[in-house]
């Protein structure tokens, strides 16, 4: 299971389920050891090097489904993207890449 933590907006183990982990699990192929971490980087704008594309399809259960045609799934987004947007983009622009050594 995928799962994120951003301590500063109260996110702690923050699971991605629902076609969220198969696209996680699909793009990370090229990062070395992307199960011990990785950094994703994401905007509801397009910016320089951002990898895929998803696109907002509907609302359920607080979340919000999005597809991905670059692999032909969607993925559900929960309720935690509000703490980032204050509504739901139309367009998400996602980058996977190798976390930094500290």
């Amino acid at each position: 299971m995928w799962v994120f933590d951003d301590e500063p907006v109260g996110l702690i183990r923050e699971p991605f389920v629902a076609g969220a982990d198969i696209i996680i699990e699909q793009m990370v192929t090229h990062i070395p050891n992307a199960d011990a971490g990785f950094t994703l980087i994401f905007s509801a704008r397009p910016f320089l090097g951002y990898q895929t594309l998803l696109e907002w399809r509907r609302e359920e259960y607080g979340g919000n489904w999005y597809y991905n045609s670059q692999l032909e799934i969607e993925g559900w987004l929960c309720p935690a993207m509000f703490k980032y947007f204050d509504k739901a983009p139309e367009r998400l622009y996602v980058q996977f890449k190798a976390k930094k050594a500290l």
